[in-house]
């Protein structure tokens, strides 16, 4: 998968299925649309219109299913007919599901994508997520070609017409920033420590034409930036704060995003365990979701201030690492005794919202995170758990999620019930709570936007992805999607209006009519 090209085409040509092997994927109710005229050039001589008929009167989705068409060439497969309310219309995880098992192998291949045009740019996303780049196996090292993978859209329902190229250009973007996260999360630390995640936000300030600004190693001392350096000053590559700015002229709000940058994790002196310590080269999986995300959205056009706040540091263990009892005052003035070396993201974050605020006045600032295990717990490993200020903005995230496939459920937000573990006898707070079983995800998320201050005007999103970041070994590109929708309101690009839950209501898709009803017929008497 890591050689694979992937390219999205109004149309993708005419082609047998020996020549160019094809999966063609949707719901049934969808793929029953469709009239034969619009699949047949993928799929003759070797295909007839009755196997065709044939294999989708074969489908019986439980969630998914699928029907090969011809020999190991040609397929059919299908997405769940209906989904729950908190789950994509787009069914985005099962489509990516789908990709891996049932599309074809071969050199040059092509995927078809049947459904509503509401549900294009969450399948986009799901698609590119099939395709991973980062792989160090012998036998792809030594590949030099590149595998083609064409990806056509066929939209049934209300506004089915031909896409514009500006909505190909989105899907190119998007695609391009999940799997530009999703490389540097798998990425071992080995190749991504903060050196080298710099050496990748450069890269995007290049492309796009911005200079990052770059605070490393004693100057974050000197600054006052306490939780960035605190938690990677035993390292042998340095800590540093990075910012890449976007200013359009006639811009009317400030919007920072901050990132959690931890390339490797060991829990400091506070070490993680021989079972829970591999997988935490995903740790700075906030940033790199962050940094595909603002390469998409500058790319794509955004109307407003635009700021991408990334936070990087190896919790390494070493001499000069900091110890449980030490005392750190951070870039918010606010003391903060360490009881737990292992709750180190919080402490880079707080360093990092704060910065937003006081140094780029941010009206409206969003941290992401794998910022806690017990996350996945909380809201489990689809759904990113998201604690905010602001009802609106929490109802906004969620809706987001469904529109993008980047689902996300909300945390308790009640900080005078909560904050007061942290309570600590010798500091402003201690950075660990004192009872595990109290909230722990949301008490981390309050950490963090203590150090804006509670009663900070503007709004704060905190956004946990511990567990969505990967599915097995594999990293995700979870939060680019997501980001891309929620603030899409701000966008240039008509595709990325569309989906933003901040923008004008739109009319309920077929789909989420359906949910509504299926809502109410399971109602409980």
């Amino acid at each position: 998968m890591a050689n694979v090209l992937l390219e999205f085409k109004a149309s993708a040509a005419d082609s047998e299925p020996q020549n160019r092997p094809v999966l063609i994927v949707g719901q049934l109710a969808n793929l029953q649309q469709i009239n034969w005229t619009q699949v047949k050039g993928k799929l003759q001589p070797v295909v007839t219109k009755e196997i065709w008929q044939a294999a989708l009167a074969s489908l019986n989705p439980n969630p998914t299913d699928s029907c090969p068409l011809y020999l190991s060439f040609a397929a059919v497969a299908a997405l769940p007919s209906r989904v729950s309310r908190h789950n994509s219309p787009s069914s985005a995880h099962f489509l990516t599901r789908l990709v891996r098992t049932c599309l074809p192998a071969g050199n040059n291949r092509c995927i078809v994508m049947v459904c509503e045009r509401s549900d294009m740019f969450a399948s986009a996303c799901a698609i590119a997520r099939a395709f991973p780049l980062f792989t160090r196996r012998s036998t792809s090292s030594r590949r030099t070609d590149k595998k083609h993978v064409t990806v056509e859209f066929v939209t049934v329902g209300q506004d089915n017409g031909p896409l514009e190229v500006s909505t190909l250009e989105c899907f190119a973007s998007a695609a391009d920033g999940v799997r530009l996260a999703a490389r540097i999360v798998d990425t071992p630390c080995s190749e991504m420590n903060t050196d080298d995640f710099l050496k990748e936000i450069k890269a995007v300030g290049n492309e796009l034409g911005i200079t990052p600004t770059i605070i490393r190693g004693e100057e974050l001392k000197q600054k006052g930036f306490g939780g960035i350096y605190g938690v990677g000053k035993a390292a042998q590559h340095p800590p540093a704060l990075a910012v890449l700015s976007h200013t359009p002229s006639g811009a009317t709000q400030t919007i920072a995003w901050v990132g959690k940058g931890i390339v490797y994790d060991t829990g400091g002196l506070s070490i993680k365990g021989k079972t829970t310590m591999p997988g935490m080269k995903r740790d700075c999986g906030g940033a790199a979701a962050i940094l595909g995300a603002f390469k998409a959205t500058v790319k794509q056009g955004f109307k407003d201030n635009l700021h991408a706040v990334f936070c990087l540091a190896e919790n390494s263990v070493g001499p000069t690492a900091t110890r449980p009892d030490d005392i750190h005052t951070l870039y918010s003035g606010k003391t903060v005794e360490i009881n737990n070396t292992d709750a180190e993201g919080r402490l880079v974050l707080s360093d990092g919202v704060v910065y937003a605020h006081k140094d780029l006045s941010a009206d409206i600032i969003l941290d992401m995170a794998t910022l806690t295990g017990a996350q996945g717990i909380s809201t489990g490993k689809y759904h990113a758990a998201v604690m905010t200020n602001s009802e609106q903005w929490e109802a906004a995230c969620v809706r987001a999620g469904r529109s993008s496939g980047d689902l996300a459920h909300p945390l308790v937000y009640c900080p005078e019930l909560h904050f007061s573990e942290f309570t600590s006898a010798v500091a402003d707070m201690k950075n660990s709570v004192a009872d595990r079983e109290n909230a722990q995800s949301s008490c981390a998320g309050l950490f963090i936007g203590s150090h804006l201050g509670f009663d900070w005007p503007g709004i704060w999103v905190h956004v946990d992805i511990a567990s969505p970041v990967h599915a097995g070994e594999r990293a995700t590109g979870f939060g680019v999607a997501m980001l891309l929708a929620l603030f899409g309101q701000a966008s240039e690009d008509p595709l990325l209006n569309s989906v933003s839950p901040l923008g004008a209501a739109t009319a309920k898709t077929a789909s989420e009519d359906q949910m509504e009803r299926d809502c109410k017929r399971r109602r409980l008497i």
